[in-house]
């Protein structure tokens, strides 16, 4: 048997800014925007050179949904972004002004830094000891 994870949904305020963000200020491809319905559509991003799983941008549909904008992992570290170049990726994240919430930090694991999407949601950029990406 074989399985893997296709897509984690991230809920979003709006379509539009969430692309905007992770295509321009975190440089994820569009994978996919196709519209669904007039308040539905199924977006797709990912990091650039990635194969396997996307983040599915989903527009919160009622208050519940949008009160967890942000705040999906109860304030912990919700995604990790691998890099194979943690120098090269945590001066992009300073360039474009992404909010670092912890700086880099050398761990028995590799080199990790904290930082913050667009609405809030934890992710570590981490560069594996092993300089592996798994």
């Amino acid at each position: 048997m074989h399985q893997r994870i296709a897509h984690l949904a991230l809920i979003v305020r709006d379509y539009d800014e969430a692309i905007a963000f992770y295509t321009e200020r975190l440089n994820f491809d569009l994978i996919e925007d196709t519209k669904l319905s007039d308040a539905k559509r199924w977006v797709l991003v990912r990091p650039k050179g990635a194969r396997e799983c996307c983040i599915l941008l989903s527009k919160a549909v009622d208050e519940e949904q949008a009160s967890r904008i942000g705040n999906q992992t109860g304030s912990g570290v919700f995604l990790f972004l691998y890099t194979d170049d943690f120098e090269r990726d945590y001066q992009h994240l300073l360039d474009e002004g992404v909010t670092i919430l912890r700086p880099p930090s050398v761990e028995a694991y590799g080199t990790v830094a904290v930082f913050a999407d667009l609405y809030g949601n934890q992710w570590d950029l981490l560069q594996p000891a092993s300089n592996r990406i798994p």
